[in-house]
């Protein structure tokens, strides 16, 4: 089966990595609480890929092949455990997502907010 976003489901993915998590053993570390603390972990390892530098600097780094691999692998790293925790959770990802973006189209009206961020 061939790879990327056009190919592999949600469900594939989270079936992936719950396969992996077992075949370790790592359940017993997969609980909420360290699950969301990796997440943050990981994330904050996204953010210092572009810690101390400027937008445009940041958008210039996306361009550099070594970069772009790290950015890569770190949101790599926060996915996993987001869908490890969509897995511990038996949350739907693809429910919970349209269902908050039905509530962020409330909350901010194109009216209102297009083209800022508040008002």
């Amino acid at each position: 089966m061939p790879n990327g976003d056009a190919h592999i489901t949600i469900k594939d993915l989270r079936t992936r990595i719950g396969k992996f998590v077992e075949d370790r053993d790592w359940k017993k570390y997969h609980d909420p609480k360290n699950l969301a603390e990796a997440i943050c972990i990981e994330a904050a390892e996204l953010l210092e890929v572009f810690q101390w530098v400027s937008v445009d600097e940041a958008l210039r780094q996306i361009g550099d092949p070594s970069k772009l691999e790290r950015v890569k692998e770190e949101l790599a790293d926060v996915l996993v455990y987001c869908f490890s925790l969509a897995n511990v959770c038996d949350i739907d990802v693809a429910d919970a997502v349209v269902n908050k973006l039905k509530k962020n189209n409330s909350k901010y009206p194109i009216e209102k907010f297009r083209g800022r961020a508040c008002l």
